[in-house]
């Protein structure tokens, strides 16, 4: 098709609207001028009303309608040259037969008034600027609708933009959340390692000062230490000559420890060796002292000794090895009196401890097997002499025996288990426990106004405590003779497996001999016996049956006979408990105690020791 060029006048500007747009126009310009050109387009057209208004009335009066086409038309040329438009001259069309009603209110004069400038004659000026400002209002309606489409465009993906920068800011903050958990649990993690860190520091602090003050006691214990060695060192040059004598008679007692100690195993070896002898000596003395008793129960004993105007009841033999005990007794504490004068070590500590143990002794059988044991490692401690241990032992064992609610079968394992290690300690520990009550040698002192002065001279004589100056009652000194029997009897009665009891059964034998053949029946010889067979009647008739039992015999007989002529009202519950004893048979039953428990304080008997 060929270019259409419009003709135009000269005049740039038709009806206040500009032919040309500016070329400098901004966005804002524009639609500011498409709005001006909106409103004058929907006001009525500027032609010529009066000549729109003839021809309304010339149709309606029916005169032909002629039109008139007085503008320029452009035709296309079908010429080689494209650019050379032909002026065509329009052409009047007279309408003569139209006729219109008056009446008629048909679509075409609606038409007609809706646009009346399809049917007005317009110039060419007004038909080319009808044109292009047709033309420009479409272009400039595409341009709006590109621009708003662009916008939509953009709005869209700006709104797609924005959705998944959500989306991105939504998956940021949870893969932010992720890593606060992680990084929260990290720092919780690194916060228990801090604190177990600190605990483990102010642990180590703790720990270097317990040592810090362990050698601040250690180093002041040391200090202390050489003070003394110091205070020793001129104590040592004051006290030489002293010195040298007591290292001079130290040499003769380790002379005569070593051959103590010699002696020992010979004894042990030699007691072995009598102990067949003895049972069968012990026998003879019962069946000479049942008879004796049988032929003159109302006679005194023959052994009958006098010292220093004292008159004691006792068996030559008995009185014997109490003087044999009694000396090593006594030479002990002279040895040990020496270590004490000439060394200024301080057995205390050492005192305390044997003391607890003992007073920790229990029917039980591992409190029994571990106090043993602790004991004889103090008595063979180095860093005390054997001779110290073993005084304080002794001591210790026969006080720890004055208490009734001690046990004593407990406490005569001990012995036997200690001793059977430390054999020397026997024969101390019963010189301890005859000087604490002579009814265990046994022998008997009797009361003569001319020898004492006084009952309470006599009291004391036979073992009564003073307090105060206030002398005990008789029944607490029964009590304590009581207790002290028990002790005796269970020890003499202990039998433990593979282990040499140095005071055994043998010697309970002889004692109950000696006791029946020399000692007269009172109150303090009525109890003794009591507490003797309550403890010692079971194992005694276990061994000696028959013969046991013929002993019995005599004392129900005989020994009985004697307290109840006395007709002392103190002595009835004796009487009825030994009479009980004898013919109840309680010596076929094994005394509450005997058998030690275990640990769960059962009634199991101790299977090691018996």
């Amino acid at each position: 098709m060929g270019a259409v060029k419009l003709l135009v006048g000269s005049a740039e500007r038709v009806n206040g609207v500009g032919i040309e747009p500016e070329p400098d126009w901004s966005f804002d310009a524009l639609v500011a001028e498409l709005n001006a050109l909106e409103t004058k387009l929907t006001s009525p057209p500027l032609l010529d009303k009066t000549i729109s208004r003839g021809k309304n009335e010339e149709i309606k009066r029916g005169k032909p309608f002629i039109l008139r086409a007085d503008e320029y038309v452009m035709e296309d040329t079908e010429s080689e040259d494209e650019d050379e438009k032909a002026l065509v001259v329009g052409k009047r069309f007279i309408c003569d037969e139209l006729y219109l009603s008056d009446s008629d209110n048909s679509d075409v004069v609606s038409s007609f008034e809706v646009q009346p400038y399809l049917m007005e004659e317009v110039g060419e000026v007004e038909g080319a600027l009808f044109e292009f400002t047709h033309e420009h209002q479409l272009r400039v309606k595409d341009e709006i609708r590109n621009k708003i489409s662009a916008l939509e465009t953009a709005l869209v993906n700006e709104s797609l933009n924005s959705t998944s920068s959500l989306l991105r800011v939504e998956k940021y903050k949870e893969s932010r959340q992720e890593l606060d958990k992680k990084l929260d649990t990290q720092y919780q993690r690194r916060i228990a390692e801090a604190l177990d860190n600190h605990l483990t520091a102010v642990q180590r602090d703790r720990e270097l000062r317990s040592q810090i003050e362990e050698r601040k006691i250690r180093s002041d214990a040391e200090y202390e230490e050489s003070k003394k060695k110091i205070a020793l060192q001129e104590e040592k040059q004051r006290q030489e000559k002293a010195r040298a004598e007591a290292v001079a008679k130290l040499k003769a007692e380790e002379a005569k420890q070593a051959a103590l100690e010699s002696e020992k195993k010979a004894a042990m070896e030699a007691k072995i060796r009598a102990a067949t002898e003895a049972e069968k000596r012990a026998e003879k003395e019962a069946t000479e002292a049942a008879a004796r008793l049988t032929d003159n129960a109302s006679s005194p004993s023959n052994a009958e000794t006098k010292e220093t105007g004292i008159v004691y009841r006792a068996a030559a033999s008995t009185l014997n090895l109490e003087h044999v005990r009694l000396q090593k007794l006594k030479e002990l504490y002279e040895q040990n009196q020496m270590i004490r004068s000439t060394s200024r070590q301080d057995y205390t500590r050492h005192e305390s401890h044997i003391s607890r143990l003992i007073r920790q002794i229990r029917g039980v059988r591992d409190n029994v097997r571990s106090k043993a044991t602790d004991l004889t490692k103090l008595l063979n401690d180095p860093q005390c002499p054997q001779s110290i241990s073993i005084e304080i032992f002794a001591k210790k064992i026969v006080s720890y025996c004055e208490n009734p609610g001690n046990a004593p079968f407990a406490s005569g394992y001990v012995i036997v288990l200690v001793t059977s290690q430390v054999p020397h300690a026997m024969d101390i520990l019963l010189a301890e426990l005859h000087r604490a009550c002579l009814y265990t040698v046994p022998k008997h002192l009797v009361y003569r106004k001319a020898t004492f002065q006084s009952k309470e001279a006599y009291f004391r004589t036979i073992g009564y405590k003073e307090d105060d100056g206030k002398m005990e009652s008789t029944e607490d000194y029964l009590k304590r003779l009581e207790s002290y029997m028990k002790v005796y009897g269970a020890l003499v009665q202990t039998e433990i497996q593979n282990v040499q009891n140095l005071h055994g059964l043998q010697e309970g034998w002889a004692w109950l001999a000696r006791f029946l053949n020399a000692l007269p029946a009172n109150q303090y010889t009525a109890v003794s016996l009591n507490a003797f067979l309550q403890m010692a009647g079971f194992a005694l008739f276990k061994k000696y049956k028959s013969q046991f039992v013929k002993l019995l015999k005599v004392i129900s007989e005989n020994f009985l006979v004697d307290l109840k002529a006395r007709n002392v009202p103190e002595l009835t519950r004796t009487v009825v408990e030994i009479q009980t004893y004898i013919e109840d048979k309680k010596f076929l039953i094994e005394p509450e105690g005997r058998s030690l428990q275990s640990n769960l304080l059962s009634n199991q008997a101790f299977s090691n020791y018996n």
